[in-house]
């Protein structure tokens, strides 16, 4: 029986285990909301989920069913098995009190998905150093092909779309409910997600 659905309230994260061949299911309950999504190796914590590789090896920015994601050593650490919505984002960095900075001058200062993935990893014994670019799930994030200008656009996630990983070794797992105003149409909502054994 898989386990339950887990919260994750607006503006804030997790960090958990997910063993080799477990799936994580990451779901947007109400539509629009962007999660940033890490991944470590338990038994190494030097070897951490990459985008460079990724899109190196995929040879496309728009990962999905079938493509995996990769870590700093070549070896994939998570494979999309399934997925609802065919638009994520590899590219930005989570958002923290330095985005809010720069981009949200007149908006209260949050620490954003960093400050929260640094808290809930460090029990694990991550430090905030470590936090690479996340894989951004459900974020839209379009690229002019004329002048390569990045954009940031509501998800085009609906209500219950979801977004589901096979784990390819034990992993430290961080996940958010993302906290800029952008990424997620101008309002903050819960993530939702699941994990079940071997399949």
């Amino acid at each position: 029986m898989p386990d339950q659905v887990n919260e994750i309230p607006p503006r804030s994260g997790t960090a958990f285990r997910l063993t080799e061949g477990q799936i994580l299911t990451v779901i947007d309950p109400q539509g629009m909301q962007v999660a940033d999504l890490l991944a470590f190796n338990a038994q190494d914590l030097d070897e951490v989920i990459s985008s460079g590789r990724t899109l190196d090896y995929a040879e496309t920015i728009r990962l999905t069913t079938g493509h995996a994601l990769y870590s700093n050593r070549s070896r994939v650490m998570l494979e999309i098995i399934d997925d609802m919505v065919g638009v994520h984002d590899f590219l930005l960095t989570p958002c923290s009190v330095d985005t809010f900075l720069h981009f949200y001058p007149d908006e209260p200062v949050h620490r954003g998905c960093f400050g929260n993935l640094a808290e809930t990893l460090e029990p694990y014994g991550v430090a905030a150093d470590r936090i690479p670019v996340a894989f951004n799930c459900f974020m839209n994030v379009p690229i002019d092909s004329e002048t390569g200008k990045l954009s940031v656009l509501p998800p085009l996630s609906k209500a219950g779309d979801h977004i589901r990983f096979r784990a390819r070794m034990d992993l430290v797992i961080g996940l958010t409910a993302c906290s800029a105003f952008a990424s997620n149409g101008g309002s903050f909502k819960p993530i939702h997600y699941r994990v079940d054994g071997d399949s």
